[in-house]
């Protein structure tokens, strides 16, 4: 995953680090650390906290400790009025000593869920409130090159860049009122390109965008129980050309999806996915170059 879309990010602290989380925590929002392990490293651990005071020391919402001697495993816990709760040992432990790494953290309404290398590791159920949670620490044995706050109306890339084929990940689904940003460059000599609004879970494609270059047609529909809708083709005017630049804004509605190119009104979509929480994906590929994908 790519920070490039943080609200807010820091490149390579030094070890400890302790430093302010931006707005605080929130449900939606993620966490980012990558880093690597010294090839000599017994332990570190990731903590969020309430401040940063020592005494009394701050309540500590999750600590993430992997401890790579004797038995290696991953423990989290959480401190409340100078109490540590009962630690929780995972008996695995993703970290390499000697690799880079990738941690994401996943803040929800009723836990934290942690992924390593793109990969799901534990969900630690909530201690203490959300409220308050405003200071992000890492110390021991680590290197970290860069931790990234992404908020809840983030797209991320899965592949952690712009290049093609693209998928993004919004995070709790689709809303009425949410708009999807698309910016970049049809190529020189284009045959056409495809946006696919999609739910990860399934083969269902809710919105597939098929602009044809060559032949000027619009392409619109849905792929939904393993079969193609009816196609959508009325157009007032083609909107792309070879080699321009372009910018496609897509509106979540109540009812439908509306779409326009460079500011100008294109089209109505009528929504074949009632469940707009279940659209969790963005695919764009084909003819282009991306500039930028952004969620608001």
């Amino acid at each position: 995953m790519s920070v490039a879309n943080a609200k807010h990010t820091v490149l390579n602290p030094v070890v400890p680090y302790t430093g302010p989380i931006p707005g605080g925590l929130h449900p939606g929002e993620i966490i980012i650390i990558q880093g690597s392990v010294p090839p000599d490293a017994d332990r570190f651990q990731v903590d969020l906290s309430s401040g940063c005071s020592t005494k009394p020391p701050s309540d500590v919402a999750l600590r993430l400790s992997p401890r790579f001697v004797d038995s290696p495993c991953v423990v989290c816990s959480s401190l409340l009025q100078g109490s540590w709760a009962k630690e929780e040992t995972l008996h695995q432990l993703p970290y390499k000593r000697g690799a880079p790494f990738e941690t994401i953290i996943l803040v929800q309404n009723d836990a934290f869920k942690v992924a390593v290398n793109g990969a799901h590791l534990l969900e630690y159920k909530h201690k203490i409130p959300l409220k308050g949670v405003d200071t992000f620490s890492v110390s021991g044995s680590v290197r970290v090159h860069a931790i990234g706050y992404i908020p809840n109306s983030a797209i991320y890339s899965q592949s952690g860049d712009l290049n093609l084929p693209y998928k993004g990940s919004i995070l709790k689904g689709l809303v009425p009122g949410q708009h999807i940003t698309i910016k970049g460059q049809v190529s020189m000599y284009p045959h056409s390109f495809t946006v696919n609004l999609r739910s990860s879970g399934t083969e269902n494609v809710a919105l597939h965008l098929n602009p044809r270059i060559k032949s000027g047609m619009f392409i619109r529909n849905s792929y939904l129980g393993g079969a193609w809708g009816q196609e959508e083709r009325e157009l007032p005017f083609f909107p792309f050309s070879s080699g321009e630049y372009f910018e496609v804004l897509i509106l979540c509605q109540p009812h439908q999806f509306k779409l326009a190119v460079n500011g100008s009104h294109l089209f109505e979509f009528r929504h074949r996915v009632q469940d707009l929480s279940s659209i969790d994906q963005l695919e764009i590929m084909g003819d282009l170059e991306l500039a930028d994908v952004k969620l608001w």
